[in-house]
Parts: structure tokens; C-alpha cells; sequence
């Protein structure tokens, strides 16, 4: 699973640009399975995702895609995590192949 931090720039200001276009993004990777949650970074520091079902290269590019990376409005971070132990309400992010603590 990954966690995508979405911290804005000094282009900031460009994001009432590009809203739009972003919430787009959003809801293509809801609707494609990709995304779990997003929401903001407090306080008004940008925002953050978490994804899964997903391979890294294939979310670099996703992220990519994103119209608030692509303009430079956020600078876009992928933090992988190789979930070991979880509430039974989340076991479908567990790796079967990883070994836990």
C-alpha cells in the first residue's frame, strides 16, 4: 500500500487553476480502485492519499498525471509501507507473501 503526500509549492496560488482537473484525478483513482482515502494535509498544507492495488511504477505515473503535479501547485512524495499487522476491517491490505513482526 502507499501513501501519496501532495505538499504544496510556491505555485499555490495556481490551484484554483487546476482544481477541477484534480478532482477528476481524484475520483478516476476511486473509481478505479486505486485510491482509499484522500483528504487534506492540516493546516492547509495540501493533501494526502492513501492507495493500494497498485504497483509503484504504475502509481509514479498516475501521480504524474495528477494536473496539480504536472503544473508544479504540489510537489508529490510515494511513501511505500508493507503493511505486517492491521484491524481486521483493513486485513484486505495485508501482503500474503510478507512476513509479520
Amino acid at each position: 500500500m502507499f501513501v501519496i503526500l501532495l505538499k504544496f509549492s510556491d505555485n499555490k496560488a495556481k490551484a484554483g487553476q487546476f482544481m477541477e482537473g484534480h478532482r477528476e484525478w481524484i475520483k478516476r483513482g476511486f473509481d478505479d480502485g486505486v485510491f482509499l482515502l484522500a483528504g487534506s494535509l492540516q493546516p492547509n498544507s495540501g493533501g494526502g492519499i492513501v492507495a493500494h492495488n497498485t504497483s509503484l511504477p504504475d502509481l509514479q505515473s498516475r501521480v504524474d498525471s495528477d494536473p496539480f503535479v504536472a503544473e508544479n501547485v504540489v510537489n508529490a512524495k510515494i511513501l511505500e509501507i508493507a503493511p505486517s499487522k492491521a484491524d481486521a476491517r483493513l486485513n484486505f491490505l495485508l501482503d500474503q507473501g510478507h512476513t509479520g513482526i
